[in-house]
């Protein structure tokens, strides 16, 4: 009986959300472009499905989704688990934290269904030049290393801005040395992957890390996660679009000096 409360009142904040999306977009076919809807049942139709499946994802997340991120956090750090003696904090202690990190981060982001879409356009925009695996895997392990990094740096517990200045500053380098071709769609990675799979279990990550680990402070600790993984993926992106250049460049002067 909860659960179907819980659906219910989902479903009605849902709505609310959605319905000024829908009114603009009927507001300026009708109104600033004057035609009718093409298919409009089918239009509508959608619109249902959308909010439905907004509403049990929602759903979902509530109930599945952050508290699993939160519990992993949890039993990661439990002294019992690692270990620990005291409440001194020391790095080689979460060994585990960290891996789960990069596991994680790479799973979800592999399954994150806008990464999919977006490789899937690069791919036909690009001829083929750009592959969807290639990209998908590229981004997956940018953003397993930028929340690795950031658990570590939650555990450590060094302020956030030092590592985002030094990893922009990466990126404008690489910004400047990449193919102009891969820069757009490198910076649209980083953006991609916030998404529906991939935050839930990002953020309740790094607040059950800041609420379990002794000194550190949820709100101060606790976010930040997110960050690495939209600016870890630019620089990926763009190395991967430098390594293959490179090898390409490499293979055509093999080919001259053997030809």
């Amino acid at each position: 009986m909860t659960l179907l409360v819980d659906l219910w009142q989902t479903l009605l904040s849902t709505i609310t959300d959605v319905v000024p999306i829908a009114v603009i977009i009927f507001g300026f076919q009708l109104f600033v472009i004057r035609k009718r809807i093409p298919k409009l049942s089918r239009v509508l139709a959608g619109f249902v499905l959308v909010l439905i499946g907004l509403s049990l994802f929602l759903a979902g997340l509530e109930r599945a989704l952050f508290p699993i991120g939160r519990l992993m956090a949890e039993q990661l750090t439990d002294p019992a688990f690692i270990g620990a003696v005291g409440d001194a904090v020391h790095w080689q202690d979460y060994i585990w934290v960290y891996l789960f990190a990069f596991a994680i981060g790479a799973s979800t982001t592999v399954a994150e269904p806008s990464l999919i879409a977006v490789a899937i356009k690069a791919q036909q925009v690009s001829g083929g030049a750009i592959g969807v695996w290639g990209l998908r895997l590229a981004v997956a392990l940018g953003v397993a290393v930028g929340i690795s990094l950031g658990s570590w740096r939650i555990v450590m517990g060094y302020p956030i801005h030092w590592f985002i200045i030094a990893g922009y500053v990466v990126v404008i380098i690489q910004t400047l040395t990449s193919p102009k071709l891969i820069i757009p769609l490198a910076y649209d990675s980083g953006g991609v992957t916030t998404s529906t799979v991939t935050v839930p279990l990002v953020a309740a990550l790094g607040l059950g890390l800041a609420e379990t680990i002794p000194g550190r402070n949820p709100l101060i600790d606790g976010f930040g996660l997110i960050a690495f993984a939209s600016l870890f993926p630019m620089m990926t992106v763009m190395a991967y679009a430098q390594i293959s250049e490179w090898r390409a460049k490499r293979g055509h002067a093999k080919s001259l000096q053997e030809g």
